[in-house]
């Protein structure tokens, strides 16, 4: 009998039951597939790739360790799965159900097709707290913390490899069309840095995370950065929540002056985890929500935008005249990280300000982020433009934002230098000053940095408006309350074997934010 563990994006060893199942069962060809026409999409990029094959070659050099050196090859799964069946007498797939793009959703159904002609037996099993099929939202709470209260998958302790299976190197970011995206150095998604990151949270770098978690110099270091060894699968959910209640309960014990970060930091962690699930689960009962709003009288009332829009370029590129939406931008750029909140803000300013089309914005804010997970992602993506008929619309005032959120203008001076000369009284709305004082700034509106794209307040106004009449159609409740009982949170539902936070009705999904815990 010869098994493949099929990797995705669950690059780990640990809490992994495809790899100790077949470990208990006999030889196994751990493979990973390499796919150039998934690089080649719209809403993958080389910061994402990079931090992948970062996680790919730690986990390369462990199965290696365990003794069934993992297996890459280049290709479309189906037919690398075709090629290893006619190898190797190949009698069943082991793998994680995934819950990604379009592209990944139309690749699985392929492999499980094929598998079903070659009369291969293909086991798929979960992951995370996502239900496949989930019937009922109501019954997710329970079935999501059934799960994450089962104990971690231990590491097999030996595998049994398959001799003669031949490897593709792993391709540089070039060999697949990846060019330079501006990021000189993404977060690695592996599992190392995902325990360095745990141990350096809980070890006082989380110690103001509530509060910093908001702003965006602060909130690099505060939040606990987890999104990229989670979204490459390196660590699972259930680990790292395992991990927080253990160190909880250790702090719990402890007087409150000798916690390194307080208990309340711990809990907000836990909330943002779960969330994850939550949002994932989403795009797994309705996986075109990637191309079309959740409520149907929004999916009317699109209008297309163009990948050559030259507003969306302006916004995608960090050139809008709106300074601080412009320094989160190229921060995202350079960086590939952004924390929750200007996540939200850059994407609501797409939308309304902008009035650009959410699957065009998404799928450019997509590519910038190293821990893209669409099923966080797309999902986050409608409820910030305001597409879900669910949830309340929020129009950040892109001026108050840069004053609450970086009042001394530390974050836009970092990021949009031009600015550097201007007071702090006027580094969030330059064209507040006169010709005059812009030019000793040395600053010139519309040549040495852009003049606002539009009035925001105005542009505020009309969002407004848009949406106010599609509120107001006939249905529109209707279609409402179905989408909620869909995909709704059901507020103060059991979700793991702790006593959940309370909250408001309705306020969970504003809880996680673009895949920052």
């Amino acid at each position: 009998m010869v098994q493949i563990v099929w990797f995705k994006r669950d690059l780990r060893t640990v809490d992994h039951r495809p790899l100790f199942e077949a470990a208990q069962q006999g030889p196994v060809i751990p493979l990973y597939i390499v796919e150039p026409a998934y690089w080649a999409l719209g809403d993958t990029s080389r910061r994402q790739y990079l931090a992948i094959a970062a996680a790919i070659e730690e986990l390369a050099t462990r199965l290696r360790e365990l003794g069934a050196p993992l297996v890459i090859r280049i290709g479309e799964a189906a037919e690398v799965f075709r090629s290893l069946c006619e190898s190797h007498h190949l009698t069943r797939i082991l793998a994680h159900e995934e819950t990604g793009n379009d592209f990944t959703h139309r690749r699985d159904k392929a492999v499980r097709r094929f598998a079903r002609q070659a009369d291969i037996e293909l086991i798929e099993y979960q992951q995370f707290g996502v239900v496949r099929p989930l019937l009922n939202r109501d019954d997710w709470g329970k079935l999501h913390g059934a799960y994450m209260d089962m104990p971690l998958v231990p590491e097999p302790t030996r595998l049994m490899r398959v001799t003669d299976v031949a490897s593709d190197s792993l391709p540089v970011p070039e060999a697949l069309g990846l060019l330079d995206d501006g990021c000189a150095r993404p977060q690695p998604g592996t599992r190392a840095s995902g325990h360095r990151l745990m141990d350096t949270f809980f070890g006082g770098r989380g110690l103001n995370y509530r509060k910093a978690m908001s702003q965006p110099l602060e909130g690099a270091k505060a939040c606990s950065r987890l999104s990229v060894p989670l979204s490459t699968g390196a660590i699972s959910v259930r680990e790292a929540l395992k991990r927080c209640y253990a160190v909880r309960a250790e702090f719990g014990r402890r007087d409150a002056r000798d916690r390194p970060v307080p208990l309340t930091a711990i809990d907000s962690l836990v909330a943002r985890l779960h969330w994850h699930c939550h949002f994932i689960q989403k795009l797994e009962s309705e996986p075109a929500l990637e191309w079309h709003s959740q409520h149907r009288l929004f999916e009317a009332a699109r209008r297309p935008t163009s990948g050559d829009d030259p507003m969306l370029e302006a916004w995608a590129t960090g050139m809008t005249g709106f300074p601080f939406v412009d320094a989160c931008m190229r921060s995202l750029i350079a960086t590939g990280w952004l924390n929750f909140r200007m996540r939200a803000m850059v994407q609501s300013f797409a939308s309304y300000h902008l009035a650009l089309d959410w699957q065009a914005s998404g799928t450019r804010l997509a590519r910038l982020f190293t821990d893209y997970e669409p099923g966080i992602h797309w999902p986050q993506v409608q409820m910030q433009s305001g597409q879900t008929g669910i949830n309340t619309p929020r129009i950040y005032n892109p001026i108050k934002q840069g004053h609450d959120q970086d009042p001394d203008g530390q974050f836009v001076r970092r990021w949009v230098p031009e600015l550097g000369g201007l007071p702090v009284s006027f580094i969030h709305e330059p064209w507040r000053l006169d010709p005059e004082s812009l030019k000793s700034a040395g600053l010139v509106l519309g040549d040495t940095y852009p003049v606002r794209l539009v009035d925001h307040v105005d542009a505020a106004r009309a969002a407004r408006d848009r949406m106010t009449a599609v509120r107001r159609e006939n249905g529109f409740r209707t279609e409402a309350q179905g989408v909620n009982t869909k995909h709704g949170s059901r507020a103060g539902q059991r979700r793991s074997g702790r006593r959940p936070t309370k909250r408001k009705s309705g306020a969970g999904d504003q809880l996680q934010l673009f895949h920052e815990p």
